[in-house]
């Protein structure tokens, strides 16, 4: 894990930490020999977790944290379990950069008629394009008040 990726991944991890998870998704930890050593393990984990989830960003001693935490990690979930942890992190960053705003019928049927027009292929670059335009006009029009 790297330190851009804990404010994602420190609630996936804290939702999959509880002991119940592990018995829903055997295929994602480590087999322990004994529960003793499961518990071992997980107490270890959720340890580091706290360490990292109150440490400040600027703590210089957040690098040794975070390689604690990745050491425990290691310790506690399979190969095939980090993966897919890898894979639900990807899908929240994702989730996290878009945005949703709901727009009226009628200014998406105008939209898609100026994307057609101007061979655009998304709204996105619809919307870049207009206000592009937009930032262009209001600072030929400070030039010219200026």
């Amino acid at each position: 894990m790297q330190p851009d990726e804990l404010a994602y991944a420190l609630p996936l991890l804290l939702r999959l930490l509880p002991m119940q998870e592990n018995s829903k998704r055997l295929d994602w930890f480590l087999p322990f020999e004994s529960k003793l050593q499961l518990q071992t393990h997980h107490i270890a984990l959720s340890t580091q977790l706290t360490v990292i989830a109150t440490s400040l960003p600027t703590d210089s001693a957040l690098s040794l944290d975070l390689d604690a935490v990745n050491l425990a990690l290691n310790n506690y979930f399979s190969d095939y379990g980090w993966r897919m942890v890898r894979k639900e992190l990807s899908q929240i960053k994702k989730r996290k950069k878009k945005s949703h705003i709901e727009l009226s019928n009628d200014l998406i049927y105008r939209l898609k008629t100026f994307m057609s027009l101007k061979q655009l292929d998304s709204f996105d670059q619809a919307m870049d394009h207009l206000l592009s335009n937009e930032e262009q006009n209001h600072d030929i029009d400070m030039i010219e008040m200026g």
